[in-house]
């Protein structure tokens, strides 16, 4: 089992930044491909980045590519993502979700997920 606890959402004006932390309890972490997926009101989940166990493969959704970037820290069971240059658009709850295939974008990959953290965005 894995626990999953996001941080750092919040209210922020467009072309502002906000970085998200997600905090993992349990076994194994550092054996986990980590992802961050995101839902805005009335849309599905979507991927948004994700990353591999070693930390250096990041892997990102092509509407975020260039404004986030995802890093872990196996040593503190902690991932980030670092929000640049933020849209309206952005205006979602965000997931920190953990599962064992690399570069998966779908939800049912990942076994595990946090409860979320909201981050809106004005224009």
């Amino acid at each position: 089992q894995v626990q999953l606890v996001e941080s750092g959402g919040g209210l922020v004006q467009a072309e502002g930044s906000l970085r998200l932390s997600c905090a993992a309890s349990g076994r194994s972490f550092g054996g986990y491909t980590m992802a961050w997926f995101r839902q805005a009101p009335g849309k599905e989940r979507e991927y948004v980045a994700g990353i591999d166990w070693s930390g250096f493969l990041p892997h990102y959704a092509d509407s975020v590519k260039g404004r986030f970037t995802i890093s872990r820290d196996n040593a503190k069971n902690t991932v980030y993502l670092q929000m640049n240059s933020l849209k309206p658009e952005d205006t979602a709850v965000y997931y920190c979700t953990a599962g064992r295939r690399f570069r998966a974008t779908l939800t049912p990959d990942y076994a595990y997920w946090g409860l979320g953290t909201r981050v809106t965005v004005s224009s």
